[in-house]
């Protein structure tokens, strides 16, 4: 497992809100891979967000489903630094006509 295939297999997991992906939303901080355990480090777009539960749970079962192997895969919220829009992908920006 290596994080640019995992960072892949996220860009599968959409925002239902916003309809774009975690990864060009800019959603995904850092992905740490040892052995069997995968670790994520993501945020939201804002600590409000109602969709938080169904996106991390969607995520872990994207990881889980790609990579089988990873016995544990843990979905970390973290809100520093706080999520701006200048992190979105310029293709995110562009679906959102933002760009």
């Amino acid at each position: 497992m290596e994080k640019e295939r995992i960072l892949e297999t996220l860009r599968f997991v959409i925002d239902p809100e916003i309809g774009v992906n975690i990864v060009d939303l800019g959603l995904v901080y850092d992905i740490e891979v040892e052995e069997d355990t995968v670790k994520v480090e993501m945020t939201m777009t804002t600590p409000m967000c109602p969709m938080h539960t169904v996106i991390t749970r969607q995520a872990k079962s994207a990881i889980r489903t790609r990579f089988p192997k990873a016995e544990h895969v843990n979905i970390d919220l973290v809100w520093d630094p706080p999520w701006e829009a200048e992190m979105m992908s310029d293709e995110a920006k562009q679906t959102l006509g933002w760009g």
